[in-house]
């Protein structure tokens, strides 16, 4: 059964534009929002931001960036820099 529901998605996919397979993307990563640490270590520099309830996206010019939890807009590059998810059950 799970054989066939990935083979109807995948044809799905494929049957898609590239436009529609974008919006698919940005929809399924809206599912994925939640609460992570990103640490951005080079040296002797060291920042940490928390994001609540959100989401850290990156593009292909090698550069992370998300929103803080005091509504800042933050973009740093991948190169040094951790993203781990907040597990609060465990805090």
């Amino acid at each position: 059964m799970r054989t066939i529901i990935v083979l109807a998605l995948a044809l799905l996919l494929v049957s898609c534009t590239q436009d529609q397979q974008n919006k698919m993307f940005r929809k399924a990563v809206e599912l994925l929002d939640g609460d992570y640490l990103v640490t951005f270590a080079n040296g002797p520099t060291t920042k940490t931001w928390l994001i609540k309830n959100g989401k850290v996206t990156s593009t292909d010019k090698g550069y992370y960036y998300f929103w803080d939890v005091k509504k800042h807009y933050v973009q740093v590059p991948m190169e040094h820099t951790v993203i781990e998810e907040v597990d609060w059950g465990v805090l």
